[in-house]
């Protein structure tokens, strides 16, 4: 018997739409600067609103949740949650709750409309960053396709035969 529980989130479900590897930013503000505009591309929201709703929401308190990992996020009009990760070129100074510098960002746009699955959503992200050999294998993928493949638990297939007779 479920009792109204929802399901998890399969982290192939995630909302993670876009990766980016070696980000080059200074500091929080350009961070969150940088991944609202990219943000913005995708999710049709101008970029000083994303920007905006992220600074207010950090400053109710740091999303920068330990372990160097921070999950900026806001409420947004946006119909569905949308995700976004990027691993930062040299860790910044985060305002984490342990302290420590920042190098792995999971950047959330949530809906408005406090729908079913929406703190899944965050929920999973949460969870699949909170395994250190999760972090670690974020750390050392080599390109951006292998970063978002590690966060949503996706593998790449290959034949192994046809490459093995190659």
């Amino acid at each position: 018997m479920k009792c109204g529980r929802v399901d998890r989130m399969d982290f192939a479900d995630l909302p993670i739409a876009d990766s980016i590897t070696d980000l080059d930013v200074g500091d929080k503000r350009h961070l969150l600067h940088d991944l609202a505009y990219r943000a913005s591309k995708t999710v049709s929201i101008d970029g000083d609103t994303i920007f905006h709703a992220l600074l207010k929401r950090e400053a109710l308190g740091s999303t920068g949740v330990g372990d160097g990992v921070a999950i900026p996020h806001a409420r947004m009009q946006v119909k569905q949650p949308y995700g976004m990760i990027a691993r930062l070129k040299h860790p910044i100074e985060f305002n984490a709750i342990d302290g420590e510098p920042v190098d792995l960002v999971c950047l959330l746009l949530l809906p408005e409309a406090n729908a079913p699955g929406q703190l899944d959503a965050m929920a999973a992200v949460a969870r699949r960053l909170r395994d250190p050999n999760v972090r670690r294998e974020l750390r050392n993928a080599p390109n951006r396709v292998i970063l978002y493949n590690v966060l949503t638990a996706r593998t790449i297939k290959t034949d192994r035969k046809s490459s093995a007779e190659g």
